[in-house]
């Protein structure tokens, strides 16, 4: 990472799927210009399908190890299937899915045949944008772990020898509170959380709020779908004032959304009067984060 930061990170987050976290963060990604774009949700990475990049370069991820048996010198002792806590190991075979990478096997194995070398757990993708800037994402092989450890990897790769002309990185996170969602905040001026009014929304927005406060991350939340349940986004706007937290904006149920992702567009794109909902909240953020540090663009 460069050692003069002239550049703000904004992470988009969810306490769950679904909620519109992709969405928002496609729909800033075509408003900003001077800009790096990642999509850290490893698991289910799909920004690019919004954004429409070009890959122009594609690197294979070694994340973890795995055991392997060497039928020619395994003599079917049957040792290490006895031992193996997971039950990754069945008729001399080791099930790369089931094996959890400890390397128990390879050490106990009498006739040292069991190898424990790195694995290929994913792949990660960088590419350009209509406008020329620089997309990364990546795919993590479905099973596999290390999510966390994929995200830091991108993450450094988006941030090493940048530009000088990037003001914002824009991150779209995983949902949900886990290693991949604490590998994305590292080095992040603000989190924008994308909250829905419904029970688990109200429940596991808690549970992300709970995380931020105790990592002194700065953060707003905004409520997409208000319309669809008014007496939750009353509890939304309460848990926001209760945590002293700021509501950046709300925006409503609109059957534009599903037809403008139907059409593999943002819906800053479709929709001129929620894109312009979306460009004020953004434009809000913008100046909170350039407030703070003391910048003028």
């Amino acid at each position: 990472m460069s050692e003069i930061q002239n550049y703000s990170q904004v992470l988009v987050l969810s306490g769950k799927g679904g909620t519109g976290k992709t969405t928002f963060a496609a729909s800033i990604s075509k408003l900003t210009k001077n800009k790096i774009v990642i999509d850290c949700d490893v698991d289910a990475a799909n920004l690019y399908l919004l954004l429409n990049p070009e890959i122009e370069a594609q690197q294979q991820f070694y994340g973890g190890k795995k055991a392997e048996i060497d039928s020619e010198n395994c003599n079917e002792c049957g040792f290490c299937e006895e031992i193996c806590r997971f039950d990754a190991i069945h008729n001399f075979r080791v099930d790369v899915i089931s094996c959890e990478g400890c390397g128990f096997c390879a050490k106990v194995c009498p006739e040292q045949a069991i190898s424990f070398d790195f694995h290929k757990t994913g792949d990660f993708y960088s590419c350009v944008l209509e406008d020329e800037s620089k997309f990364i994402y990546e795919k993590l092989i479905p099973g596999e772990g290390n999510s966390g450890k994929l995200v830091s990897e991108i993450k450094k790769a988006a941030t090493d020898n940048i530009s000088e002309v990037i003001e914002w990185i824009i991150i779209d996170g995983p949902p949900g509170i886990g290693c991949p969602v604490n590998a994305s905040l590292s080095g992040t001026d603000f989190v924008v959380i994308v909250a829905e009014p419904t029970l688990s929304g109200l429940h596991d927005l808690t549970r992300l709020l709970e995380l931020l406060k105790k990592m002194k991350y700065t953060h707003g939340i905004i409520i997409n779908k208000f319309d669809l349940n008014l007496e939750v986004t009353e509890k939304i706007n309460e848990l926001a004032k209760m945590n002293n937290v700021d509501v950046l904006g709300y925006l409503p149920f609109h059957h534009d959304f599903v037809r403008s992702l139907q059409l593999g567009k943002t819906i800053v794109e479709f929709n001129l009067e929620i894109g312009k909902q979306i460009e004020n909240i953004w434009l809000g953020i913008t100046r909170h984060i350039n407030n703070k540090k003391g910048f003028i663009k």
